[in-house]
């Protein structure tokens, strides 16, 4: 078995993906007008879904929502430089949960939320 994507339920598909490349810098894969949408991440596929896709194939799911504590689940961006992903984050639209910190083993974590609620980790690679 092979882990394929990640997907996530959004209620605008098109504004989701504008936002990832604005302030995570990703590329777009696939944008398809049903309601679904790719991003270039490397091996593994993040995706988005609208809900109403979802909802017509009658899975039952909590919404995300900025107003409310985010999902029990994150996706996370490793990159070189986390105070610069933070700030740039920030200055797209993302919320600010926590600033850039060194976690004891030595990796840079920090955590915004996206325009749906999701938590987006933005952090350096773990070394071991």
């Amino acid at each position: 078995m092979k882990y394929g994507y990640t997907l996530l339920y959004v209620e605008d598909v098109v504004k989701t993906v504008e936002f990832y490349e604005s302030a995570f810098g990703l590329k777009r894969r696939l944008l398809h007008e049903a309601g679904y949408a790719e991003m270039e991440t490397g091996e593994t596929t993040l995706g988005f879904v609208a809900q109403s896709v979802v909802e017509s194939n009658g899975v039952e799911y909590t919404k995300a929502d900025p107003a409310k504590p985010a999902p029990a689940v994150e996706i996370a961006f490793i990159t070189e430089d986390v105070s610069a992903a933070y700030e740039k984050a920030l200055k797209e639209g993302a919320t600010a949960i926590a600033p850039p910190k060194e976690k004891p083993w030595g990796q840079t974590v920090s955590y915004v939320r996206d325009l749906n609620g999701f938590l987006v980790e933005l952090c350096t690679a773990v070394q071991g």
